[in-house]
């Protein structure tokens, strides 16, 4: 354990919103753990050691959702947070529920609150650092769903608000960018009660962040975890193109992860691993498409998916990887993916 304690100071920590809370720079997003990808290949004892060897590693931000599983990430989490809740930064997600076949959004003031209890069971804790708006109720006006996450803070059940992008595929007035809708979102909240932090993707094959909502929060000193910073894993180099994915897989349906768009990606990991050889061998494509990310701002946080124990390891060592003018100029050059869901 002494071994695993020192490498703690190598991932950077940095601070998010107006509170200036605390975080490594790399974080671990829990959901391969329980959601959306291959289901075969779950293993909650791996997951388990995997939370465990992030913590050791200063990858302090553990990032979930009540709608994970639904509801056994939290339940995983809790395992781990029972015995080091003192080492975690723990962010949950409030506001969809799934179905059999559907997600909804629910942003009754009411069921965000008992939501919110609920959580706090599951994960084993008293208080959430960070409890995130998933998606906003179209049938409930945005500012009645945030004043009711706002009580829990006043109620100390809570550290800190943010809030997740709206997601690409939906509906965007004709010629309006990306994050137009979050950041109208985001206007409206900010009248209500102080937003510390921003969840949306953002990565080297979707940039779309940069244009608008990333400039936002740096103006405002409201915090931003990259979601899906690897691309759902294409970024790690280690997909290959025709393999396929199980039905469960999110993968399965997604525009850039068909065989013939898998091929005709490869020039990016190409490029990716170009710049790495230049890092040293031990260095990965996913470790310099980590390291793009962090140097967006001191206000990102990357938040890379993962629930095996050596990915949590190469990610954490992303944070150690400096890119210098001539990696940055050259990644900023590598073709934009194709595949789209629009």
């Amino acid at each position: 354990m002494g071994q695993e304690r020192e490498g703690h100071e190598h991932v950077e920590r940095r601070t998010i919103g107006a509170g200036a809370l605390a975080m490594g720079a790399v974080g671990l997003g829990c959901m391969p753990m329980n959601w959306a990808y291959s289901g075969s290949r779950r293993r909650g004892e791996e997951s388990v050691r995997a939370v465990h060897r992030a913590l050791d590693l200063g990858v302090t931000l553990l990032d979930t959702a009540d709608m994970y599983g639904p509801f056994t990430n939290e339940l995983l989490l809790g395992r781990v947070l029972k015995e080091r809740r003192a080492d975690a930064f723990v962010s949950t997600k409030v506001g969809l529920l799934v179905g059999e076949q559907h997600i909804v959004a629910n942003g009754r003031p009411g069921y965000v609150k008992r939501a919110c209890d609920a959580s706090l069971r599951r994960l084993q804790t008293d208080v959430i650092d960070l409890y995130q708006l998933h998606r906003a109720d179209p049938e409930v006006p945005i500012e009645e769903t945030w004043g009711a996450m706002a009580d829990l803070v006043q109620a100390g059940k809570v550290r800190a608000l943010g809030m997740c992008a709206v997601g690409a595929r939906a509906a965007r007035r004709p010629g309006a960018r990306l994050h137009d809708g979050t950041i109208r979102q985001l206007q409206r909240v900010q009248q209500v009660f102080p937003v510390t932090a921003v969840q949306a993707e953002l990565s080297v094959w979707s940039p779309e962040a940069l244009d608008a909502l990333l400039p936002w929060c740096a103006a405002r000193g409201v915090g931003f975890l990259a979601a899906m910073p690897l691309g759902n894993g294409f970024l790690t180099g280690t997909l290959t193109p025709g393999e396929g994915f199980e039905p469960d897989d999110l993968r399965a349906r997604h525009p850039r992860f068909t065989a013939e768009m898998t091929a005709a990606n490869q020039p990016i990991i190409a490029g990716l691993r170009r710049v790495a050889r230049r890092h040293g061998p031990e260095v990965t494509p996913a470790q310099v498409a980590l390291a793009w990310v962090l140097t967006q701002g001191a206000h990102v946080v990357a938040v890379p998916g993962a629930k095996q124990e050596r990915w949590v390891r190469e990610n954490a060592g992303a944070a150690g990887v400096r890119l210098t003018a001539e990696d940055l100029s050259e990644v900023a050059e590598l073709p934009a993916a194709l595949g789209s869901w629009d």
